[in-house]
């Protein structure tokens, strides 16, 4: 036994112990690599060094691992650990199904059908691989927690040659459901396990198995000396079309049986329709041909009588006189006397015939199991338990099969050779390489495309640039000449977006002097177009620009702007007309709409943001170029805007709410 919180192979901690048997123990153990629960086999310690067992326990792994069906548990790994060979298979969390029986006996009709659907299911995948399970048993039948069945104990005869039928409480479980050609040392075949499968569908409608015995050499001797007890014996509710199942499945004769597991699931399927419900109850076909020995049982042969019995003999006068008072001893019968040698040499041939079925297997021929995906060690491991070798071992890239493992075979898989011969095996060397190209200066869509195709993982990052043409790339992060597997690398490339990009400023009101400076920070060329007479704005001050404020631009862009000359000169008739002219004021009423923070609004945004607004205003006592007002809005706000005038004088404002100019008007009279 190994205490729990050891750590097999540096990967499966084992946990706590599910169960011992004559050739493992199995325990509950927890993958540290892929962080999941499975189930671990273990073989004894007492039999590390026996090469029988290895071969049976190596055989068992690499049968299950050929089966890939929901109803069987799967294989995940096999190999060695200091001398101590384990499997490592699927973690089913629930009970086997001889528990599940006592737990839920008795179990409603459609549940037997579905469960034994399953299992039927399973097996006859196993027979489509012609693998035979050989110890069929509601031990080896595990419930998950979702109520589904799964197969477990695949390749496992017998536990040991040194475990007879006696001797062991395993065989002793088996042997309930062991078919009578086994008992009688005969090969098993899938109707050996057609006759198992009908025993579990019993005990799974009566709760019970059909034979009993005090040792497993008497229940083997029921099985080929005893018919089958009826099911509905033990419940007269169970359709007579369900028992006809276990009746088919169970017959002495093997060519009687179902000739298949997908044969008994068809028949079973309909067991319950209410078209079967007159059903007469199944009798096995009889056949005069045959002329099987039966073995007459000690009981009926002490039955036997004579059918002419013997003449009495006349008494010999020259025998010597009979002592008085004493009879003489009666002759024994022929069987009476030699019986225990007959009983003898049964059990000496029923024993010997689970050792043949045991430790069989043709040895002249083996086939080469399929060693795709396996390890180098794992491929020896299976290439042992089927009495081969390995051969030659090679290399070659791969990008399906994991690096060090088996990419082919040669035989391949399920031929047919010698035993002892050598199997080639192809071992992957990993992906393939590629050696990177220098990529600057070339097209980023066209690489990107490229690269992809040929499983590469591209990113890109953008960066502006006066000299590099947009969509060019400017730089890589794998340097050019490293050898890297596609799959397993990212590139990640610089690409050009071409020159900054930059929105024109609105210069209304600004000097010449703030626009010289403006243009000679971004690198633009500004012209100063013929200054123009303005009521509005005064001397001196921006009237107009060209291309319009918002405008995109790139460095060494050109621009213009008109410049004012100021109030246009009158004359002096017009001035001591004006003069006497009287003033007057004129309103106008401006909401100034809030603007939201970017990502904000409704309510929200008024609670988090302000707005700060600059109004502008021109009449006979402000100019435009000042500020009139300040203000701070949290909502859209309304402004009245008194203008002072004369006939000389126009009116005008502009109003800039966060430095967007959002309202203005001109020639206000």
């Amino acid at each position: 036994m190994i205490e729990p919180g050891y750590i097999l192979n540096e990967r499966y901690k084992l946990l706590k112990t599910l169960g011992e048997g004559g050739m493992a123990n199995v325990y509950l153990a927890h993958d540290l690599i892929l962080d999941r629960d499975v189930a671990v086999k273990v073989l004894r310690l007492d039999l590390q060094n026996d090469p029988d067992t290895i071969r049976r326990f190596q055989r068992e792994a690499m049968a299950t691992s050929e089966l890939v069906h929901p109803n069987i548990v799967s294989i995940y790994d096999v190999g060695e650990a200091h001398g101590q060979q384990y499997l490592v298979m699927e973690y089913v969390q629930g009970s086997d199904l001889k528990k599940y029986i006592v737990e839920h006996f008795p179990i409603p009709y459609q549940r037997v059908v579905d469960i034994m659907q399953q299992i039927l299911s399973a097996v006859q995948v196993a027979h489509d691989h012609n693998i035979i399970h050989r110890d069929l048993k509601p031990q080896n039948i595990l419930i998950d927690a979702d109520g589904n069945a799964k197969i477990t104990d695949f390749g496992i005869a017998v536990a040991l040659s040194d475990n007879s039928m006696t001797q062991t409480n395993s065989l002793l479980g088996s042997v309930h459901y062991l078919s009578p050609e086994q008992a009688r040392g005969a090969m098993p075949t899938r109707q050996s396990d057609i006759y198992a499968l009908g025993i579990i569908l019993f005990e799974m409608l009566t709760g019970t198995v059909p034979f009993e015995g005090d040792s497993a050499v008497s229940i083997a001797l029921k099985h080929f000396q005893e018919n089958m007890p009826a099911v509905r014996d033990f419940d007269p509710r169970v359709p007579q079309a369900l028992e006809n199942v276990v009746l088919k499945a169970t017959t002495k004769d093997p060519a009687n049986r179902y000739t298949s597991a997908m044969a008994m699931a068809a028949d079973l399927k309909t067991a319950l329709s209410p078209t079967r419900a007159h059903e007469a109850k199944y009798v096995v076909p009889t056949d005069g041909s045959l002329d099987e020995t039966k073995i007459i049982p000690q009981m009926a042969a002490a039955a036997v009588t004579p059918q002419n019995p013997a003449v009495p003999k006349e008494p010999d006068v020259h025998a010597a006189p009979k002592a008085p008072g004493v009879k003489p001893a009666a002759k024994k019968g022929h069987w009476q006397r030699f019986w225990p040698f007959y009983l003898l040499g049964l059990v000496l041939v029923v024993i010997g015939g689970v050792l043949i079925f045991a430790f069989s297997g043709n040895r002249g021929d083996a086939a080469v199991p399929d060693l795709r995906g396996m390890t180098r060690s794992q491929a020896v491991s299976a290439l042992t338990a089927a009495d081969l070798k390995l051969g030659t071992v090679s290399h070659k890239a791969s990008s399906k099969v994991a690096k060090d493992h088996v990419i082919s075979s040669d035989p391949t898989r399920a031929t047919s050779v010698k035993t002892d011969s050598a199997v080639d095996v192809v071992l992957s060397s990993g992906p393939s390489k590629v050696t990177l190209t220098d990529y600057v200066g070339r097209d980023y869509a066209d690489v990107a495309s490229d690269l992809r195709d040929r499983g590469f993982t591209v990113k890109k990052t953008s960066k502006t640039s006066n000299e590099v043409p947009a969509g060019q790339i400017m730089a890589q992060n794998v340097a050019a000449g490293k050898k890297v597997v596609p799959a397993d690398t990212t590139i990640t490339f610089t690409v050009s977006s071409g020159t900054k990009t930059f929105a024109l400023e609105n210069f209304a009101g600004q000097t010449k002097a703030y626009v010289t400076a403006y243009a000679d920070s971004h690198d633009l060329t500004v012209t100063f177009e013929a200054e123009q007479f303005s009521s509005s704005v005064p001397a001196g001050a921006v009237i107009s620009q060209s291309p319009a404020a918002g405008s995109t631009m790139v460095k060494g862009d050109r621009f213009s702007v008109t410049l004012s000359k100021g109030t246009e000169p009158v004359s002096s008739s017009s001035s001591s007309s004006s003069s006497s002219a009287s003033t007057h004021t004129t309103t106008r009423t401006v909401t100034v709409s809030y603007v939201a923070p970017s990502g904000e609004s409704g309510t929200d945004a008024t609670q988090s943001g302000t707005n700060t607004v600059q109004i502008y205003l021109q009449d006979k006592t402000h100019n435009i170029a000042s500020v009139y007002k300040n203000l701070t809005i949290t909502s859209d706000t309304p402004v009245t805007l008194t203008f002072t005038l004369d006939a000389n004088t126009t009116g005008a404002y502009r109003i800039v709410n966060n430095g967007k100019v959002v309202a203005s008007e001109d020639n206000i009279e």
